[in-house]
């Protein structure tokens, strides 16, 4: 209730006629505006009026058009941790009103979209770990949303909203700040991504948490992400289809009946003892459902885009894992671009968690149907992007859980690629080793890496402990030969950068894959900085 008065108590006027105003959900209370760039600053308002925006000594005009729209923006600022205030004052003729925004800061922000994994915020995250091992975890986090007290860390949590037709104006969310309480809806990810920033600029720093669970990369995508290729168009095409055929036939009052008489009929089944199966799910409304193409950037964030913000932060993907993974990596791409394009920003800065790792170990090689390796891979190829990065978390999933607990490595490892590329600390390692190319000679194929920053080693990672070198064998190398049968390799550092991969039956090896699998867990090649090497594979990838 406090969030959504907060919402619709926008103006408060000085005369008695009715001259609006009404603004994305994102300008309120405690909201902190990007330093040193210009800062949008949007609405609506009567036809032809006058907006007049004041902030930290800068008065700055413009006129709505004959749809009430306008948009200015703020000249660059330096960061401050100083409480203001920022008004809105709209005039038409004898008739005024004016709207403050309190406590408002500046420093860096972000946006963090994805689903659940990037949602998971404290409170779902405090809950008992399925593995006792990963318990310790567990209690960091407690801790942490107990004893946390930084008002200059911030988060705007936007609430779900779906529209697969058109884009919305006005959004739904609040901001709060990271003490204990209000930091229980922080996204986790995002929050030590954040916490980290804090303390390497000391500035204030805040996230634009866009994210919803189980959802899919389309959701997120704009309509014309799908004009990139053939193949996104097609898939537009049908979906949207089947989406207004849905719409088409949706009776509340019969899915309301329908559902009940399933209820009914499955609860009597599990009293009698019988196999009932999993529960009926309670009807949806297609206008609810989550997983047509565009209804999440619609719905969440188109009302953001534009703000001002340093770049984006990404933890999607396990939904897509059965879900045309082939695709994932171009529509990532296409998503990537089209993000950057809402903002005007070609080069915006735009980072990632690839997937940890989950469900059991497996014993022999797997095939390319292994949907979550796909997605994997997927989100390795996007890196031909410029300004991207990608932490690697192989090695911090849970074989019993798709929501591992460790978010704190995850949000500390996209805070290096922030800090090494979006503010210039070139003394920090941000990536793990990265292919770059192979060669075979004769019976061995060499893999040569990026980022072997120091050399390369094999490592063991211990919940949330900095990795340790150790002595032992690379494992999760793949190879084949001509019958594209895969079996475990051998593999060996023999370089700096590089590590050669064989096998003695094959003795004309034509491909080599590494952690390629839903868990890689038992992946343990790393770089001397301590971080991980991406799942890999030495065939060229094609995009469609």
């Amino acid at each position: 209730m406090k969030c959504f008065l907060a919402l619709c108590v926008l103006v408060f006027s000085t005369s008695a006629a009715a001259v609006e105003l009404d603004l994305p959900a994102v300008f309120s209370d405690h909201m902190v505006l990007q330093r040193e760039m210009d800062v949008p600053v949007w609405g609506k308002a009567d036809a032809d009026a006058t907006v007049e925006v004041s902030f930290a000594g800068q008065v700055v005009k413009t006129q709505s058009d004959e749809a009430g729209n306008w948009r200015l923006k703020l000249s660059p600022m330096e960061a401050s941790a100083e409480s203001r205030v920022l008004t809105i004052n709209v005039t038409q003729g004898d008739d005024r009103i004016e709207h403050s925004i309190e406590d408002v800061l500046v420093g860096e922000v972000w946006l963090n979209g994805g689903q659940s994994n990037m949602y998971r915020p404290f409170r779902m995250l405090v809950g008992d770990a399925n593995q006792k091992e990963h318990q310790p975890i567990v209690d960091y986090l407690r801790n942490e949303a107990a004893t946390a007290n930084d008002p200059l860390l911030r988060q705007f949590r936007s609430g779900p909203e779906m529209n697969a037709d058109a884009p919305q104006f006005k959004g739904r969310g609040h901001w709060s700040k990271a003490v204990a309480g209000d930091v229980n809806e922080f996204s986790g990810t995002a929050y030590f991504f954040a916490r980290e920033l804090r303390r390497e600029l000391d500035v204030p720093v805040a996230f634009l948490s866009c994210n919803l669970g189980g959802t899919l990369i389309e959701a997120w995508m704009p309509r014309e992400a799908f004009e990139l290729s053939s193949t996104s168009q097609e898939y537009y095409r049908s979906q949207i289809a089947k989406h207004q055929n849905a719409e088409s036939l949706w009776d509340e009052n019969q899915s309301r009946a329908d559902y009940k008489n399933a209820l009914e009929a499955w609860k009597k089944r599990k009293a009698e003892g019988k196999n009932a199966g999993r529960e009926p799910r309670r009807p949806v409304a297609p206008t609810k459902d989550k997983s047509v193409p565009c209804t999440l950037y619609n719905g969440i964030i188109h009302p953001v885009a534009t703000y001002g913000i340093r770049g984006f932060l990404w933890y999607q993907g396990e939904s897509n894992s059965n879900h045309f993974p082939k695709e994932y990596g171009n529509r990532m791409v296409a998503l990537i671009t089209s993000w950057r394009k809402a903002w005007g920003q070609d080069d915006l800065h735009f980072l990632w968690c690839q997937l940890a790792s989950y469900k059991p170990v497996n014993d022999q090689p797997v095939g390319d149907e292994v949907g979550q390796a796909l997605v994997k891979d997927g989100q390795r190829y996007a890196l031909k992007l410029p300004n991207t990065g990608m932490a690697v978390l192989n090695d911090i999933g849970d074989a019993t859980d798709v929501h591992p607990k460790n978010k704190f490595d995850a949000g500390k490892r996209l805070s290096l690629w922030a800090l090494n590329k979006a503010y210039g600390k070139k003394d920090i390692v941000f990536s793990g080793p990265l292919f770059r190319d192979s060669r075979i000679e004769s019976d061995k194929v060499i893999i040569t890496f990026d980022h072997a920053h120091g050399g390369l080693m094999t490592g063991k990672k211990h919940l949330m402990d900095p990795v340790v070198e150790t002595n032992e064998p690379l494992e999760r190398f793949q190879i084949c030969g001509d019958d594209n049968q895969w079996v475990w390799a051998k593999a060996e550092i023999t370089g700096p950068d590089s590590v050669t991969v064989w096998h003695p039956q094959i003795k004309q090896p034509t491909e080599v894959r590494y952690a390629w699998a839903a868990n890689a867990d038992l992946a343990n090649l790393y770089n001397k900085a301590g971080l991980p090497a991406s799942m890999f594979k030495t065939s060229t990838r094609q995009a469609k």
